[in-house]
């Protein structure tokens, strides 16, 4: 019997991992862990991290099979004190990770403009355990990640702040 395989157009997914914020002391574990799944030619690039003193921070982009995001996930989220988020893209959606220590990781799917999908049965769930309009918010909140959103924007504007400060000096 043939074992049944994709075609390889299928296989080939754009990605990008963003770790907002890495110890110092796990960046040589992280490259080790990329390089097992992405290849040795992907090492990320480490940056200080403005928020958080003696943290890093990457952005590696990279076109691979699908179900390396995912991969990439399990393996990051192994290590405390890292924040991160990974998306994979597909020609028709894709999966977004997040992860922050204090809430763990979140799963989403997305469509083709990287916003959070919601299916009919997440949405018939959320209705059938919730009791007032209160808990329908917080059951959709938790579907599309709101709390890891709020987490990690923080993150995201320091970019913002980097720039600003090289602009004016």
């Amino acid at each position: 019997m043939q074992r049944l395989t994709r075609t390889s157009t299928a296989l080939a997914v754009r990605g990008q991992l963003t770790i907002h914020s890495a110890p110092s002391a796990l960046r040589s574990h992280i490259d080790w862990a990329l390089a097992e799944l992405l290849g040795s030619s992907l090492a990320p690039h480490w940056t200080p991290q403005m928020l958080k003193a003696g943290t890093f921070k990457s952005v590696i982009a990279w076109r691979d099979r699908e179900g390396v995001a995912a991969a990439i996930a399990s393996a990051l989220r192994s290590w405390h004190y890292i924040y991160f988020e990974v998306i994979e893209d597909t020609n028709d959606g894709g999966e977004l990770f997040r992860f922050t220590p204090e809430l763990g990781i979140h799963r989403a799917l997305t469509d083709l403009t990287g916003a959070v999908v919601m299916s009919e049965n997440q949405i018939n769930s959320v209705l059938g355990n919730s009791f007032d309009e209160e808990s329908i918010r917080v059951g959709l909140a938790l579907i599309i990640g709101t709390d890891w959103e709020i987490e990690l924007e923080r993150f995201r504007g320091v970019n913002h702040q980097e720039l600003s400060h090289l602009r004016a000096i």
